[in-house]
């Protein structure tokens, strides 16, 4: 099992910002690795992703305002999300794609960080 260490989350105004952070053991071979959120009543959704190559994607609702990074020594990703809106609020959940020789890669998720963006 891996896990995966969050950080950052909280409550913070219309505009405000916030970064997350999110660890996977440094010994592991991480492939793509990033964040997605959930709400009450909406289903996961992806908001930022960058993968071991360096190719980025975000979700259309945080580009311009959302940045990923990623620490591949330390095998850690960061979100620093600027202009926050309310309807950014929900669980942000870190993903990691963990990658073994003749495997398929497999998805690990950590506990989720709340975040709550107060108008």
């Amino acid at each position: 099992q891996v896990q995966l260490v969050e950080s950052g989350g909280g409550l913070v105004q219309d505009g405000g910002s916030l970064r997350l952070s999110c660890a996977a053991p440094d010994n592991l071979r991480i492939g793509t690795m990033g964040w997605y959120r959930q709400g009450p009543g909406w289903q996961r959704e992806l908001v930022a992703v960058k993968t071991d190559g360096g190719s980025v994607h975000y979700a259309d609702a945080v580009k311009g305002r959302f940045t990923i990074s990623r620490d591949y020594a330390k095998n850690t990703v960061y979100l620093q999300m600027n202009s926050l809106k309310p309807e950014d609020t929900g669980v942000y959940i870190c993903n990691a794609k963990l990658i073994r020789l003749g495997r398929t890669p497999t998805d690990y998720w950590g506990q989720g960080t709340q975040v709550t963006v107060s108008s």
